[in-house]
């Protein structure tokens, strides 16, 4: 789907929403407080998959990230890059409620999938983990088989009701993740017994075997050989005609590579948002430029 590509500046108090009630005014070691906290460039797109309005996470009495205003478009990457502590994987976290399980973090704003906000009450998390996948930056592949390692989400979901619907299921999400050809006669083996770059895309098999609508990706390759990184790249840009994908990297070339959209964060802000093209070629907020090209981070 085509993203709207009219270049905005978002004013925070035009997405204000009821429980977006944190501020960091008055607060000089708050993130945003010495510098221009409206971001730059495309934060809206046509008929986005998830959209994000004001929110901000505290960790304790620590603000974290300051009302984030995105939207995540449809069969599209986007890549959100900044120096460390910004804010990015925190905000990545929130898209499926991973800080739920963070005693201490508090979020408010509003996050939507599909038009419902998944913070609601009524909102089943676990589910919302199935549409919403998450790729951590260390494979984590089960203690199991291969075949179980892409077997167990179907089969506790109900997504498989005979062997053979499981059966196909583990086949095609293996041969998504371009690993099929590789594992086809070892499924009994211990999906832990792969090389690093087989186990990262055993884990985005397992993510995509739910069927879910987008997958997020916490610095996939950072833990990668430049060969299972190329493999993984390759991976994502041909997922990305089924899945909208959000990924964060440390890595200017991969974002470059991989993404058409491009998030910078910075103190826990979203300072520019546009077309990687764009934001890698003519960043329009000095900070964006300093970062890219490598003055700071």
């Amino acid at each position: 789907m085509a993203s709207d590509t009219r270049d905005v500046v978002v004013d925070a108090a035009k997405f204000a929403v009821p429980r977006a009630t944190v501020s960091a005014a008055g607060d000089q070691s708050a993130p945003g407080a010495a510098i221009d906290t409206q971001t730059i460039g495309q934060v809206t797109v046509q008929d986005p998959v998830m959209t994000a309005r004001q929110v901000s996470v505290h960790y304790g009495a620590k603000k974290a990230i300051a009302d984030v205003n995105i939207d995540i478009g449809r069969n599209s990457v986007i890549a959100f890059i900044g120096p460390s502590g910004c804010g990015k994987s925190t905000f990545l976290r929130c898209l499926n409620r991973m800080n739920d399980t963070i005693a201490a973090a508090r979020v408010s704003g509003t996050i939507t999938l599909d038009g419902k906000d998944i913070y609601d009450r009524s909102e089943d998390v676990v589910q919302l983990r199935a549409r919403v996948g998450m790729v951590f930056q260390h494979p984590n592949p089960f203690p199991k088989s291969i075949f179980e390692n892409i077997a167990y989400g179907p089969r506790i979901h109900g997504l498989a009701p005979t062997r053979a619907d499981l059966d196909e299921i583990v086949q095609t999400s293996l041969r998504k993740a371009g690993l099929w050809d590789e594992v086809k006669d070892r499924l009994d083996q211990p999906g832990t017994g792969l090389s690093g770059g087989q186990q990262q895309r055993l884990c985005i098999a397992r993510a995509i075997a739910v069927d879910p609508e987008v997958i997020l990706m916490d610095e996939p390759c950072s833990a990668l050989d430049p060969v299972a990184t190329a493999r993984v790249e390759d991976l994502i840009d041909e997922l990305r005609q089924n899945y909208a994908i959000v990924i964060v990297t440390h890595n200017m070339q991969q974002a470059a590579r991989v993404s058409q959209r491009t998030a910078y964060f910075h103190l826990g802000n979203v300072i520019e948002v546009g077309s990687t093209n764009q934001m890698f070629t003519n960043p329009r907020h000095k900070l964006t430029e300093d970062y890219i090209t490598g003055r700071f981070g």
